[in-house]
């Protein structure tokens, strides 16, 4: 076993089985995905640490007990067609993709897309795709999607996303607010799921993961 396998390993047992991360499919998936193939060359010796590594574009590879958690609560299915919002370099795609039928993962420059379909390719991720895509319109030309990822946090959902979540679709996001009186920031995990055409929405837990570019809270108008 090589650094990376051992570091792979201590990440499941250590970061992921100890913080309520039980099930056996994304276990499985974290395991089965290098994650340091997903990193900046200077930052793969610290692929496996966990908090949220720097990536490009404002992008960043999500802290993995997070991450872990989101897909857990999805409960990701075998006939499943999954859409990533914000897929940065594609390890959440490619995480997916070991368990859910299609994974699309958008991005809005050339460069993120072209680097992620590559990486698909040389690690044998057929049902994968990269697409650019304005991230705020999703992707609808494949949509409905029986799952929604984002990649970062938000502040808020919209709604051009949750009319491409399908019936009994499950969206997961880090939806951020700024309290006011102390101007502290707090993430929840949000699930939200949709039945007879209706949307609503549950915090399954914390969590703090930088915010998506474009995603960032509308400015409100003072008097």
């Amino acid at each position: 076993m090589n650094n990376f396998e051992q570091a792979r390993m201590n990440m499941i047992n250590c970061q992921l089985r100890t913080n309520k991360v039980t099930h056996d499919g994304v276990l499985s998936a974290f395991e089965n995905v290098a994650r340091e193939e997903y990193v900046p060359e200077a930052s793969k010796a610290i692929a496996y640490v966990d908090e949220d590594l720097a990536l490009e574009h404002g992008r960043y590879l999500m802290e993995p007990m997070v991450l872990a958690r989101m897909l857990q609560s999805i409960d990701p299915q075998e006939n499943d067609t999954a859409l990533v919002v914000g897929a940065g370099t594609g390890y959440t795609a490619s995480v997916l993709s070991k368990l859910v039928s299609v994974v699309v993962a958008i991005e809005d420059t050339d460069d993120l897309v072209d680097s992620m379909n590559d990486r698909f390719t040389s690690h044998g991720t057929e049902n994968a795709v990269a697409v650019k895509a304005d991230l705020a319109e999703g992707y609808p030309k494949q949509a409905p999607y029986d799952l929604i990822v984002f990649g970062g946090a938000v502040s808020e959902v919209p709604d051009t996303l949750l009319e491409q979540l399908a019936e009994k679709g499950r969206l997961i996001v880090v939806v951020q607010d700024v309290n006011a009186r102390d101007k502290q920031t707090l993430g929840h995990a949000t699930l939200i799921e949709k039945h007879a055409g209706n949307c609503s929405g549950r915090v399954v837990f914390d969590a703090n993961t930088p915010l998506l570019p474009g995603f960032e809270a509308k400015e409100a108008f003072s008097f």
